[in-house]
């Protein structure tokens, strides 16, 4: 894997502008930083679908080198050449590249950015069997991230290669736990006894969270990058200038020691993933439903319209709080440093780009506030408005009359379109167990969302 016997390995499955603006450029700072006698880590990249290609080809063009734009909310941007990726592998359908590079004994860790919906969990982090592609991988197949992962660490058990850390790099919370448990489970169904015992003896999950606004990049990223640097990159990445990496330290064949360049390595991620995502994430996408609901375009259009902000704010407020203190975070100050973050204008982060993946963010980033006040006997009406702006997007969807497309990487479109075909749509929606799990068909949501939506409905009608 490299000529150099002392150098440690990575391998990162997703060469995504996220990876590229966050853990590639904590490793960066890391080498460039090492001392003599510091061990050496270096990135090799890969994907485990076609879709990355170009961005492959251009990494390999550029020997793994791009530069990272930064911007401020006072738009101050700053250039940086990462240079942490030594090895970029082309993509074939049968992942030979990665099955390859992942089974070699220099390899220590394998880190992977697959998005939420990537996981096929639901809330009791049990696989969705149902999944045409989960169930064509366990078959054999290598088009999910397990199929890959059982690939790729059966060819490394047959090796002998030695322990390895899997490393989840995504906004899935106790994602190291919950992916262990959906490989585990994968394995089990595929009836490897003999695999399925080195697997849970030879590898560790941490978990981990990760943040920092890394919109898809435009042309004008690149105009900018060659004005600047002087440099025609053929795949910069820009990203806001706040970054934040908490990882618990559970690593089974060594590590980098990010921790010197301000990565927080912890023994529990849990306060510090729950304040993100229940108050970043969730609030980002209350703010893009919103916005796109009244004809907005960016990120920071909707957190000053002083409307869509109440939404957010009064939701962290109200019901957040409440449900995490006490917090080892300051999580009024966090709540008012995340909003700060979305006003950047210079960000143009896209309500296309957060409105994304819904079906995987209510059940995720928003029903337990809505579980844990019903559980404590709180009304939880400001957590509501976020479902149901959520709902008034999706009808905009179904009848054609969203400003852009919608992806989301779990929705069953059927499903979804059923909810609008149904004699009481709320309900239909309320029913559904992928989004809401044990609280579908409840009276309690459905009359919570049903209240939530009569104030969207008044407010988009005031709106015009």
């Amino acid at each position: 894997m490299s000529s150099d016997a002392n150098v440690q390995v990575i391998l990162h499955i997703g060469a995504g502008s996220f990876h590229r603006a966050h853990q590639a450029w904590y490793l960066h700072r890391l080498n460039e930083a090492r001392a003599a006698g510091d061990p050496k880590w270096s990135l090799t990249v890969g994907n485990i679908r076609g879709d990355m290609n170009a961005v492959l080809q251009a990494l390999d063009s550029q020997d793994g080198a791009y530069t990272l734009e930064t911007v401020t909310p006072h738009g101050e941007r700053a250039y940086e050449t990462v240079r942490s990726i030594e090895r970029v592998l082309p993509w074939s359908a049968d992942l030979a590249g990665l099955v390859e590079a992942g089974s070699d004994p220099a390899c220590r860790i394998i880190a992977f950015t697959v998005t939420e919906g990537g996981y096929y969990l639901d809330e009791h982090d049990h696989l969705d069997t149902a999944n045409a592609d989960l169930a064509a991988d366990l078959k054999g197949g290598r088009t999910t991230i397990y199929g890959a992962l059982a690939a790729i660490l059966e060819a490394r058990m047959k090796r002998n290669a030695g322990p390895v850390t899997l490393q989840t790099c995504d906004n899935l919370r106790s994602n190291g736990e919950r992916f262990h448990a959906g490989m585990s489970e994968f394995l089990e169904r595929r009836g490897d006894v003999a695999f399925k015992t080195w697997f849970h003896a030879n590898t560790s999950s941490p978990n981990s969270m990760v943040d920092r606004i890394t919109p898809r990049p435009t042309d004008d990223v690149r105009e900018r990058v060659l004005a600047a640097t002087g440099f025609n990159d053929a795949c910069p990445v820009m990203g806001e200038a706040f970054i934040q990496w908490v990882i618990e330290d559970n690593f089974r064949a060594g590590r980098p020691a990010w921790e010197k360049v301000g990565a927080e390595l912890v023994d529990s991620v849990l306060p510090y993933e729950e304040a993100k995502i229940r108050i970043l994430n969730a609030t980002h996408s209350c703010i893009a439903w919103a916005g796109t609901l009244v004809g907005l375009r960016y990120i920071h259009e909707g957190t000053i319209d002083a409307d869509i902000q109440k939404f957010a704010y009064d939701y962290v407020t109200q019901d957040v709080i409440p449900c995490l203190t006490p917090s080892p975070l300051d999580l009024e100050r966090y709540r008012d440093v995340v909003l700060e973050r979305f006003s950047n204008p210079f960000i143009q982060d896209t309500n296309q780009r957060v409105a994304a993946d819904g079906f995987s963010k209510i059940p995720g980033f928003i029903a337990p506030t809505l579980s844990e006040c019903f559980a404590r006997g709180v009304e939880p009406a400001a957590t509501a408005m976020l479902p149901a702006l959520f709902f008034r997007f999706l009808d905009r969807w179904q009848a054609g009359k969203l400003p852009y497309a919608y992806q989301d990487g779990v929705m069953d479109e059927r499903v979804a379109r059923g909810f609008f075909a149904a004699p009481d749509p709320l309900q239909a929606f309320c029913a559904d167990r992928l989004l809401w799990g044990s609280m579908a068909q409840t009276p309690k949501l459905e009359n919570m969302l049903r209240a939530a939506l009569g104030r969207v409905d008044a407010w988009l009608a005031k709106r015009g």
